[in-house]
């Protein structure tokens, strides 16, 4: 997934396309703590956004919307972690305020709750691939597509 992640920001990059990051905090994720650090293998450059948020909703009590109007950006290209939470949140969050948004099926994870009751991971994954793939509203839509599918030059200035 990381590997994934990786190559879709570069190939963002090279074509010039906003790289946003959401960073999340809570009560059990406190901000400055190792656990809420990004992680080692994905690094922010120097001027992309990052937007902190306490809401599994990105877009819920932060300034996302005001960045992404200032970037010009309209279509939202959606990986991370906590599929069944943060990113479904993110998703639904996004269409109902007016943006495209594509969740890359191979580029977001979730964490193991089966002892919560929840499906296994690869099964949230998948459920959450299916839901998405057909996501429709009015003037906007959802989709799911494959990290290697992805064509930043179409969106890129």
């Amino acid at each position: 997934m990381l590997d994934a992640v990786n190559m879709l920001i570069e190939r963002a990059r090279t074509a010039h396309v906003p790289v946003i990051w959401i960073q999340h905090t809570d009560e059990d994720l406190e901000a400055g703590s190792e656990a809420w650090q990004i992680v080692a293998e994905l690094a922010p450059a120097p001027r992309e956004a990052i937007v902190e948020k306490s809401y599994r909703d990105a877009f819920e009590g932060t300034d996302l919307e005001e960045v992404l109007s200032s970037l010009g950006v309209g279509k939202l290209i959606v990986t991370g972690a906590q599929t069944d939470m943060c990113v479904r949140s993110t998703l639904h969050g996004a269409l109902a305020r007016g943006y495209d948004a594509i969740l890359v099926s191979d580029a977001h994870t979730t964490d193991d709750m089966t002892e919560r009751g929840a499906p296994p991971p690869d099964a949230v994954i998948r459920h959450t691939n299916l839901y998405w793939s057909n996501q429709r509203a009015p003037g906007r839509w959802g989709g799911v597509i494959e990290s290697k599918d992805v064509d930043f030059t179409l969106c890129g200035s």
